[in-house]
């Protein structure tokens, strides 16, 4: 079975993740999704983010609102996993409990661009490999190529994904700012 990986803090999920999972679960070359929260991204140390139990929750919530995605399902295995939180212990430990399926990772065009500050980027793009959806702001097509001249082995597959301005960060500043955000969440 193909599974696709989708990681991330999911706080809050909103429109922008909808999008990208509604194009996930329509691939025809993925059979699963697994929508995994993250504790807390390495990235990201001391970020305060609520607890990674009740963002699983609400995920877990959202897909149960969208029929549509009936291949993804809320993974939890990052929460029983010590940090540090790379992505490559995850898609290992997804391997070891599911050897015979076939893990690829679900990212945004912005992490392409710093793919290559995360560990072991290079075991990933060879051995799982990674479907980018667009953002704002960052050509696909230019980040796979500079990365294919360093390794032409690498799996980097261009989502067709509508591209959707919106992210968790402003939201969660909007809802700081006391506005209202609900017509953005999933």
């Amino acid at each position: 079975m193909k599974i696709a990986v989708y990681s991330g803090s999911f706080n809050p999920m909103h429109k922008g993740h909808l999008a990208i999972l509604r194009t996930l679960c329509k691939a025809e070359w993925v059979d699963k999704v697994y929508l995994i929260v993250s504790p807390v991204s390495p990235f990201k140390e001391g970020a305060a983010a609520p607890e990674g139990a009740k963002r699983s929750e609400a995920a877990s919530a959202a897909l149960a609102r969208h029929r549509e995605l009936s291949k993804a399902e809320v993974n939890e295995i990052e929460l029983g996993m010590a940090p540090p939180h790379y992505t490559i212990r995850t898609l290992d430990a997804l391997k070891e409990a599911e050897p015979g399926n076939e893990f690829i990772l679900a990212i945004g065009a912005d992490n392409l661009e710093s793919f290559p500050r995360w560990k072991d980027y290079r075991r990933i793009l060879t051995e799982y490999g990674v479907a980018v959806y667009p953002r704002k702001g960052y050509h696909r097509g230019h980040l796979r190529a500079r990365l294919l001249k360093e390794d032409p082995a690498y799996r980097i597959t261009l989502l067709d994904a509508p591209l959707v301005n919106v992210s968790s960060t402003e939201l969660r500043q909007a809802a700081a700012e006391g506005k209202d955000i609900s017509k953005q969440l999933m």
